[in-house]
């Protein structure tokens, strides 16, 4: 089993700039791909940045490509997610989701097992 927990969220003018981080606990961590999603009000949750267990592979999606950065840290059980140059329209419930160990990374929210709670970012035009 594997928890995660968002923080970084919160509200930040538009062209700046939040890092989001998700904290896991269990063992698997390390060998699970981890997806980033996040959905805006009125709207149905969407794929935003993927990564490999091992770092290797990195999935964005079009809209943040160039502006978000996913990273992870296996040693502290930690990912990330670095936003920047941030929109009005990035304005969503972000979450992290992991995938279940020694699977690969995909853009699809229904491929990943375990998820956080989210975490607002709001971005203010």
């Amino acid at each position: 089993q594997v928890q995660l927990v968002e923080s970084g969220g919160g509200l930040v003018q538009a062209g700046g700039s939040l890092r989001l981080s998700c904290a896991a606990s269990g063992r698997t961590f390390r060998l699970s791909a981890v997806g980033w999603f996040r959905q805006a009000p009125g709207k149905e949750r969407e794929f935003v940045a993927a990564i490999s267990w091992s770092g290797a592979t990195i999935y964005y999606a079009d809209s943040v490509k160039g502006r978000f950065t996913i990273t992870r840290d296996n040693a502290k059980n930690q990912g990330y997610l670095q936003m920047n140059s941030l929109k009005p329209e990035d304005t969503a419930v972000y979450y992290c989701a992991a995938r279940t160990p020694f699977t690969a990374a995909t853009t699809r929210q229904y491929d990943y097992d375990y998820w956080g709670q989210g975490t607002q970012v709001t971005v203010s035009s």
